[in-house]
């Protein structure tokens, strides 16, 4: 097809037709028998041509120019027309290059629907776009991109304007939608106004963005918005240029304000929940000529109707806190930035004074209030910080780790409160919960409440995931070396009713051997399952956590591990699993990292569950589960009748042994020792210090035995007078501390006591064999020292040997 464009003098336009890329060969512009690869008609031409191709929008543009000379002659002014008629369909630009003086303004005014303003780079929904250029002198400064569906009404420039609008190839639009007008100077470089009706959010940019505002010069954006709306400024994105003089601001003028114009930094939050129309002006400075830096703003304005409880205020009251933050923000703060179009909540510490994000400090009284349709949208974040000064102060005061009533009556919801606290040297940190107690959050054993409390504990070189835990559980105490973390995050809304149970309190203790020492009382039904810390990545090369499980008397726990190795290879050093009831010779399991784990056993009394790490090699990490269940300890039948049969028979004997002793302390012969050269007297109660075994040596012969050594044990159950030396190993049941058993150095580690899978090696033999024999004594010499020994020494249950042997355990 051919197409005539005819262009009249007077309208001074020209029409310039021009090639694209992806340039072809295979289509040009053809003018009678002339092949071109573009076309340009000047004023008063009239050309026929056409296209060798068939689709020529895929590789023509097309620029149409008028010229408007304002300052030698009258102004068209009125709404503008696309002209001429009749064009090919190519992707236009419609560019209209209106001179003025710069002591006149022009005014742009849009047809409804208006513009909206858009970054550079973005592009329209319908490609249809509207570029705004300002011409001062030689000056060009560029106002802005716009789409249609906005709100921006007018805009008004001070002296020149170049104004584009880009059409597609496919557009059918037929007319500008906006018209010229001559206003008076306005003073400054521009003014945009935007109409703003009902609900809505539009995001403006100062002139030349993201590039720099020009120097020293001032702009006004005038919104419109209804007596019955409220709206608010944010500055979401902003940098300041380097001023000589001057300072540079924004200003702001609101009718019935009497303090106008209002003055702020572009640092400044800005005002909100204003009352109707207002204006908002934007000064540059005086920059520095060798580094003048950049002055540029993108801001938002949000528009929304008065909220129901507008002027209710709550009271939070921090003035009893010390070292506390309380952060009230949207959801998904601070990671998430909300998009533009997502509804707006606000939080007012002033009606004038609203944001997103507020920020509230410990040690004052804040009166706030929302503009928010849905509170659900916003949470609490808050800090609080535990420090120790005075140690001996610090020793005696118990801290509650409990969300302040301030927070907790809020109509947000909490997000997460954390600790932080700062054990000083020398003394650590212990975690209880009384009456809630705690439950580890593992796999088999999920957290079902509305919060829980994440621990971590820190030094400046290391960290240790101690694990996440929640209330009602089995765990009394945890306790830690370190610095810790704590972190109470909620889940859902059920936290407010819960809150007022909550009983985590934290308290500063003397030095404990284990990076960390839980105490867990297991209940009566429930099966407790516990794991190393730091989860699923592994428990630190050479760190060392212990349990203390507490068993009532009455009841038996049985103790099970999830696996059957540690499933860790060591490149320095051995693992150590050390399993020990704390009772008077008890065996203590050592399992190291090569053999397998115990099988699920009872344990009739406390215990400790100690797991020491090594270096662990590349790709092994050392992630321990075990589970402990309660019981009530059962009775065989058969057991309870033997019992109450033999309970006749022993106080029969008794009864006879009894009368036999007080007759025969009357005619006691005195002892005298005899030497025997013939029997071993070794130590008992060290194993290895015997050639034999028992059966085969003469440990257990003495020279001389009297009668009552015979029946002293049941001479003690009949009246606990006397308590002569029994030929039976007594292994050490004195006092036995509170501390973990202690696993060895690890680096020269080996198998002791009782372990699994290896025995242990026989010890050297003692030297020193002085055989010895009981010597009796006068019976009046017998009571004398019986009663000496037990004036000194307060117990007489205890035999020489085992003397001996506690001695050589203390040592």
């Amino acid at each position: 097809a051919s197409f005539t464009i005819s262009l009249r003098a007077l309208d001074n336009i020209t029409v310039l037709i021009k090639q694209r890329p992806p340039i072809s060969r295979s289509c040009q512009i053809q003018i009678k028998n002339a092949i071109k690869p573009e076309l340009k008609i000047k004023p008063g031409e009239n050309v026929t041509f056409t296209f060798t191709c068939h689709t020529p929008e895929k590789y023509f543009t097309m620029e149409i120019l008028k010229n408007i000379d304002c300052v030698s002659g009258p102004c068209p002014f009125g709404e503008v027309h696309l002209y001429p008629l009749g064009l090919p369909r190519l992707n236009r630009t419609f560019i209209w290059d209106v001179k003025a003086s710069t002591k006149a303004g022009l005014e742009l005014k849009f047809s409804h629907p208006w513009l909206r303003q858009i970054e550079p780079g973005e592009t329209c929904p319908d490609f249809v776009s509207y570029n705004i250029n300002s011409c001062i002198d030689t000056a060009t400064v560029n106002i802005g991109t716009f789409c249609r569906n906005g709100s921006v009404s007018r805009v008004k420039l001070l002296g020149g304007v170049v104004m584009s609008l880009h059409l597609p190839w496919n557009s059918l639009l037929t007319t500008s939608g906006f018209s010229i007008a001559n206003r008076a100077s306005i003073k400054r470089l521009c003014i945009i106004e935007s109409i703003l009706k009902g609900e809505s959010s539009i995001t403006l940019m100062s002139p030349n963005y993201p590039l720099g505002f020009p120097e020293d010069e001032l702009m006004t954006w005038q919104f419109v918005v209804p007596s019955n709306m409220r709206a608010s400024v944010f500055f979401h994105n902003y940098s300041l240029s380097n001023c000589e003089r001057k300072e540079e601001r924004v200003e702001y003028y609101i009718p019935g304000s009497p303090s106008n114009p209002e003055v702020f930094k572009l640092t400044d939050s800005q005002p909100a929940n204003i009352a109707g129309s207002f204006n908002l002006s934007l000064q540059g400075c005086d920059q520095d000529a060798q580094n003048p830096g950049i002055l540029r703003l993108l801001f938002q304005v949000v528009v929304q109707p008065p909220q129901i409880d507008e002027n209710v205020t709550h009271l939070v009251d921090l003035s009893k806190e010390w070292n506390t933050t309380v952060t009230i923000h949207f959801e998904g703060w601070p990671g998430h930035v909300p998009l533009m179009s997502e509804p707006i909540c606000l939080i007012c510490k002033d009606p004038r004074t609203c944001d997103r994000v507020l920020t509230l400090k410990s040690g004052a009284v804040y009166k706030i209030s929302f503009l928010c349709k849905d509170l659900s949208h916003l949470r609490i974040s808050a800090e609080k910080g535990i420090s120790c000064a005075d140690f001996q102060w610090c020793q005696r005061k118990i801290y509650s780790l409990s969300v302040p009533k301030a927070i907790t009556q809020l109509p947000i919801r909490l997000h997460k409160f954390i600790w932080k606290v700062l054990a000083p040297d020398m003394m650590n940190i212990e975690i209880t919960s009384p009456s809630l107690k705690l439950q580890q959050h593992v796999l088999e054993q999920r957290c079902n409440t509305s919060y829980s409390y994440s621990i971590v504990s820190a030094t400046p070189a290391t960290q240790l995931n101690i694990g996440v835990f929640c209330p009602g559980g089995s765990i009394e105490k945890i306790q830690m070396r370190n610095n810790i973390t704590i972190s109470l995050k909620t889940f859902g809304k059920g936290f407010f009713n819960e809150s007022k149970h909550q009983d985590l309190k934290m308290s500063f203790v003397p030095h404990i051997k284990d990076e960390c020492t839980f105490t867990v009382s297991p209940g009566p039904t429930a099966k407790v399952y516990l794991q190393t810390p730091s989860g699923p990545y592994g428990l630190p090369p050479y760190v060392s956590i212990s349990w203390y499980v507490t068993v009532p008397s009455k009841k038996v726990a049985r103790l099970g591990f999830s696996k059957d190795r540690m499933g860790i290879v060591c490149e320095t050093g051995h693992s150590y699993l050390n399993v020990k009831e704390e009772a008077a010779g008890a065996e203590e399991i050592v399992c190291r990292e090569d053999e397998r784990l115990p099988e699920p056993r009872n344990m009739y009394r406390d215990f400790w569950v100690n797991i020491s790490n090594c270096k662990p090699a590349d790709r092994t990490q050392l992630t321990l589960q075990f589970w402990v269940t309660s019981a009530d300890k059962q009775i065989d039948l058969g057991v309870l009748l033997a019992v109450v049969a033999g309970t006749g028979v022993l106080a029969a004997i008794g009864l006879t042994v009894c009368c036999v002793k007080k007759k025969k302390k009357k005619s006691q012969n005195p002892m005298v020792g005899v030497y025997n050269a013939n029997v071993n007297t070794q130590m008992p109660g060290k194993q290895g210090l015997f050639t034999k075994g028992r059966k085969n040596n003469e440990s257990h012969v003495y020279a001389v035995i009297d009668d009552a050594m015979v029946y002293g044990h049941l001479l003690k159950e009949s009246n606990g007078s006397v308590t002569p030396e029994v030929d039976v190993y007594r292994p050490f049941d004195g006092p036995i501390g509170s501390l973990p058993p202690s696993p060895p150095p690890f680096s020269f580690r080996k198998d002791i006591k009782q372990s699994i899978n290896t025995q242990e090696p026989a010890p050297p033999m003692d030297t020193k064999q002085d055989p010895y024999t009981f010597a009796h004594q006068k019976s009046e010499q017998l009571e004398d020292n019986r009663e000496t020994n037990e004036s000194s020494n307060g117990d007489t249950s205890v035999s020489l040997l085992e003397n001996k042997e506690q001695d050589g355990l203390v040592e």
